[in-house]
């Protein structure tokens, strides 16, 4: 099978959103009035980003995922994407579960595939994702740039700091797959769920806009994207430990619930796999304590469930608060490392 004969038989589906999508030398968006674009790439490396055995309709599936994730934290909506594809040969069993798991995901979003490339070489999936925005800043997002875009410079001291769904379940699987932990088979198969098959908070963050004044997506962990959020604000952040062990969902479904899960694996290894690990493709968001009650109903019109965690505060850094509010002073934020690919570590 050539080239253009793989495209045409995979990858090419309507684009009624496109004034010109696959076929030609360009693709052609006509971006809404009022709107700005909002761009996207990321790239995934067999043996790097996933395991060469993984499912390819869930790599299908996850490769689109870690885009829209990106939309979702700036309050975007889906609008279209590119695919760049290296095959190192072609299998058609492959090419039909991984577009299934590709298009199945973009029909839900409404996010039309519109052109990309394919060549020979190491199995990597690249994927460039455009979104608009309206270009009208809001009262809670606006922070002197012209847009109604959810930034990460936004946040303010006093504002409440939250995470949406579970973290730290993508990295307990990760674990388990390298072979480092045991997991009974049922709470494997959920955090194996959450590491292949991540739910972008798309309704989420555009239910967020005009409430949040500041937001980033978790994918390379929880401590490094708020410190993200919390460095471009010039901020820093009090955590509570007890909000954040929670948010690991697979330590409450343990055969004897986070207490037998915190006996075999300590809950500093628990607070690892929330703060240190990453593959979640949460939003974790910054919002006056005015608008507690808009978060909830963005949480509820979103079916998403939202946690508070802490509160963004004036002096920098992270620090680690008890249930009486009490400075955990054993527990150093910085032990808890986000993944970074060019870590000398």
């Amino acid at each position: 099978m050539g080239e253009f004969d793989l495209i045409q038989r995979f990858f090419t589906w309507p684009t009624p959103r496109a004034v010109m999508g696959v076929g030609d030398d360009c693709a052609l968006l006509a971006p809404s009035a009022g709107m700005h674009m909002a761009i996207s790439t990321d790239a995934l490396i067999s043996g790097r980003h996933f395991f060469a055995n993984v499912d390819p309709q869930a790599l299908g599936h996850k490769a689109l995922a870690v885009n829209l994730s990106d939309l979702a934290a700036c309050g975007a909506r889906p609008v279209a994407f590119v695919l760049a594809l290296a095959l190192p040969e072609v299998k058609n069993a492959w090419l039909e579960a991984f577009s299934k798991g590709l298009f199945d995901l973009a029909q839900t979003h409404g996010c039309e595939l519109i052109g990309g490339d394919t060549t020979r070489g190491p199995l990597t999936i690249t994927i460039t994702v455009f979104g608009e925005v309206p270009n009208t800043p809001t009262e809670a997002a606006s922070h002197g740039v012209a847009t109604g875009a959810l930034l990460r410079s936004g946040a303010q001291v006093g504002d409440d700091i939250y995470v949406s769904g579970s973290v730290g379940d993508a990295a307990l699987a990760l674990r388990a797959l390298q072979g480092k932990i045991a997991l009974p088979e049922s709470v494997m198969a959920a955090a194996k769920a959450r590491l292949e098959w991540p739910k972008p908070r798309v309704t989420l963050g555009l239910a967020l806009r005009g409430v949040a004044t500041a937001c980033a997506d978790v994918s390379d962990g929880l401590r490094g994207d708020l410190g993200h959020i919390l460095e471009r604000s010039q901020r820093g952040a009090e955590l509570q430990w007890d909000a954040l062990l929670s948010l690991l969902a697979t330590r409450k479904n343990y055969p004897g619930a986070a207490p037998a899960f915190d006996a075999v694996f300590g809950s500093d290894f628990a607070a690892q796999c929330v703060l240190g690990g990453g593959d979640d493709y949460e939003l974790v968001f910054t919002a006056s304590e005015t608008k507690r009650l808009a978060v909830t109903q963005a949480a509820e019109q979103s079916a998403t469930r939202v946690t508070r965690i802490g509160k963004v505060v004036s002096a920098h850094g992270i620090t680690l608060m008890d249930a009486s509010g009490k400075v955990l002073p054993s527990l150093a934020v910085g032990d808890f490392a986000s993944f970074d690919h060019f870590s000398p570590g």
